[in-house]
């Protein structure tokens, strides 16, 4: 039986809203919410766990007065001046909510809109052009990758050429077959795996703040995949718990799987965040593993029928597992160098790593583990960057120091999971970072260094850690150095035998989600213990009284439900996309602006909504540009190949298809770019669809004949497709 053919037997159906819809629930999580709960320590029910964990700290010397005097490199006050703070070149007026039946891009008046690249895109001179219906492993392997998640656009000199580097998180077979060639599993599982991993390409425009297209045939153009070499370093490199049968060094792994979010880094790599790489493997019943979602059942994708290493109960194979789950570093310029799996920030549901330079060169990377009642860690590095030196800044996140982040509240006997302000007008409160590895030590009883960081929810269990409405991504400001924390949802919160909401998760079945801003003692990156308020309890105000916007008046903000990513603009404002309003408060997820100061803090407007059934993911903003990008996810999920929910991004119907174009759903990378005078976008020649002038003229495109073709896709969605899309059948 095909995993598709057993989708009417989803676990979630009929018990998905308030995140996503019952498919994406299987497809991305594996069903998470729907399985036992990974979390079943007591650190939500009792409250002796600080006074331990602070002797724990004491006996090792590791008080608040052993803290590293550090700060965020370029975070001076002469740094916040030049970029200003709270205005940004990127004006707009907020776009009306998105009702969650409709199938289109939507942008702000005075902006239009166009992808860069999308699923199936050859990246290489070489590669085959793009046909759903003849794919192979090998084709998608030289092609742009599935369900796009976070992204960077990484301008060289000069701002006319650059690299773009994207996560392709999981696969929709549904979407990505014909239904009668859903039966061939050798060959379905194969470009699945295929499509997971990143993608590298080079980009190109005629001059700064001028829309990009993608180049084919690039230098630095790069595929990595299930099937590329990751070596491995820290403490758990070579370690018996990574060690397999195909690997019995435990130094080299193949692949990447179920790439999340990152962050690019000061010396110009990018981190990946492993996520949900637990659904992939049949389990051996463990206690390790069921901590990590691991079911003896099959997966319903059936990779282990395919490949021995996703089945764990054969010999040799019990620690590939193990193998995944880690944060990765790449190197988007060098497209022959070997990728990284750094096992010093420790392993679990890495949403992504982003990372803090202190004045002294510390490196601070922070992460969240997401998933409902996980934690949020912090890793401090052993070794100083050094500027201008990249390879040795290559190696600052093999080796230091991890934590995980225990929450107290000001006010925490006035939270009764209602979200109702406390008497001192603030969720707010304090924080330590409990230690799980310090100075190459375990400081976890029973654990030993490899044990830490190979089950490092086992330790962070045993340390006392806050139990977190699903951290997802964490963002430092670059202006302040404040930590951003995306808290998506928890619908168990306080419900029968789970832990009950606190102030730092003040919400009995948080449907909604929050947003923690976070600042280290004496904004002090390496300090051991924090200061922290919730920015936002997010919702739609005109439904829900339990909202809360830092003081704004909740009735003038856009409603925004379960934030994901983060990002700054250059005025310091923060920058959200959401991944589940469809499901909570009705409209289509999007991009939204948050200001973090003076009278705008907590003033939510929204930019941009993403079409029926997808998940809005990697924002970046260039704002002095006025240049916006997003990574469009699974959008029209819930459809099929023959019968798509979605027509996103070429919008064309089966009778219209022009060559290169399909009459289905294509997750992409697109660009917000403003129009010109006459109100038209502009693609200048050399770069477009369109021919240029005088010596542009004979010029082709550089993402090839097939490539994205229209100069503005904004008015490409009509009737006639949003119709086909919003009374297609859902796929189960």
């Amino acid at each position: 039986m095909t995993d598709i053919a057993k989708r009417p037997l989803l676990p979630m159906l009929g018990h998905a809203r308030g995140k996503r819809s019952p498919l994406t629930c299987q497809l991305k999580c594996g069903n998470a919410c729907a399985g036992p709960e990974c979390n079943t320590s007591g650190n939500g029910y009792f409250r002796d766990i600080a006074s331990a964990a602070l002797s724990r700290r004491s006996a090792l010397g590791l008080g608040a007065a052993a803290a590293v005097t550090v700060g965020v490199v370029g975070a001076t006050p002469e740094a916040v001046q030049a970029h200003g703070r709270g205005r940004s070149g990127l004006s707009f007026t907020p776009i009306a909510p998105v009702p969650n039946t409709v199938d289109d891009l939507t942008v702000p008046e005075g902006y239009d809109w166009s992808p860069i690249i999308r699923w199936g895109d050859p990246l290489f001179t070489d590669s085959p052009e793009f046909d759903p219906l003849e794919q192979t492993p090998e084709a998608q392997a030289s092609q742009f990758g599935y369900n796009s998640d976070y992204l960077d656009i990484l301008q060289d000199r000069g701002g006319r050429t650059g690299v773009l580097v994207n996560n392709h998180e999981y696969t929709n077979e549904a979407n990505m077959f014909p239904a009668d060639q859903l039966g061939d599993l050798e060959r379905v599982a194969r470009v699945a795996m295929a499509a997971h991993g990143m993608s590298v390409v080079e980009i190109a425009r005629t001059g700064p703040g001028r829309p990009w297209s993608y180049v084919r045939g690039g230098s630095r153009n790069r595929r990595i995949t299930l099937s590329t070499p990751f070596a491995v370093d820290g403490p758990a490199a070579g370690s018996d718990l990574l060690k397999t049968r195909d690997d019995p060094t435990g130094t080299v792994v193949l692949g990447t799987q179920n790439n999340c979010a990152g962050g690019t880094t000061p010396w110009g790599t990018v981190l990946s965040g492993e996520e949900n790489f637990n659904q992939y493997f049949k389990g051996n019943g463990s206690a390790e593993q069921k901590r990590y979602g691991i079911s003896t059942d099959d997966p319903s994708r059936r990779w282990h029928e395919v490949d021995p290493r996703f089945d764990s109960t054969l010999p040799g194979y019990e620690n590939e597992p193990h193998r995944f789950g880690w944060v990765v570093e790449i190197d988007p310029q060098d497209p022959s160098s070997t990728p990284v799996k750094h096992t010093s920030l420790g392993r679990f549901k890495h949403e992504g790593a982003n990372v803090r330079v202190a004045e002294d060169g510390t490196v601070v990377a922070y992460s969240g583990d997401d998933e409902r009642f996980d934690y949020l860690y912090k890793f401090v590095s052993a070794k100083k960057y050094v500027e201008g030196d990249r390879a040795h800044n290559m190696t600052l996140l093999a080796e230091g120091n991890l934590y995980v982040a225990q929450f107290t509240g000001d006010t925490a006997a006035e939270i009764d999971g209602s979200g109702r302000l406390p008497s001192d007008g603030a969720f707010d409160g304090s924080g330590r970072w409990l230690p799980l590895v310090v100075d190459g030590e375990s400081v976890v009883e029973g654990m030993s260094v490899e044990e830490v960081l190979v089950f490092t929810r086992l330790a962070a269990d045993k340390a006392g850690a806050t139990k977190m409405d699903r951290p997802e991504d964490v963002e430092p400001s670059p202006l302040t150095g404040k930590l951003y924390v995306a808290l998506t949802n928890n619908t168990q919160r306080g419900t029968a035998g789970k832990a009950g909401p606190d102030e730092a998760n003040p919400r009995t079945q948080n449907r909604d989600g929050h947003v923690i801003e976070l600042t280290e003692r004496n904004n002090r990156a390496a300090a051991l213990e924090f200061d922290w308020n919730i920015l936002l309890v997010a919702g739609d105000p005109a439904k829900n009284a339990s909202t809360y916007f830092s003081g704004y008046p909740a009735q003038k903000v856009s409603p925004i439900s379960c934030p994901d990513n983060l990002a700054f603009d250059s005025a310091g404002n923060l920058w959200i996309t959401t991944d589940g309003a469809p499901g909570t408060i009705g409209y289509n997820d999007g991009m939204y602006k948050v200001g973090l100061t003076g009278r705008q803090r907590g003033n939510v407007e929204q930019f941009l909504a993403v079409p029926q059934d997808a998940e809005c993911c990697g924002p970046v903003v260039h704002d002095r540009e006025r240049m916006v990008y997003v990574a469009v996810q699974h959008p029209g999920e819930d459809g099929s190949f023959e019968e798509p929910r979605s027509y996103f991004p070429d919008y064309v119907v089966p009778t219209r298809q022009g060559d290169g174009e399909w009459a289905l759903p294509r997750p992409s990378v697109a660009q917000v770019f403003p129009v010109g005078r006459d109100g038209e976008p502009e693609f200048p020649g050399a770069i477009s669809d369109r021919p240029g002038r005088e010596r542009n003229a004979g010029r082709r495109r550089k993402n090839g004949e097939r490539g994205p073709r229209y100069r503005g896709y904004k008015g490409k969605a009509t009737a006639e497709t949003k119709a086909a899309a919003r009374t297609a059948a859902r796929s189960y």
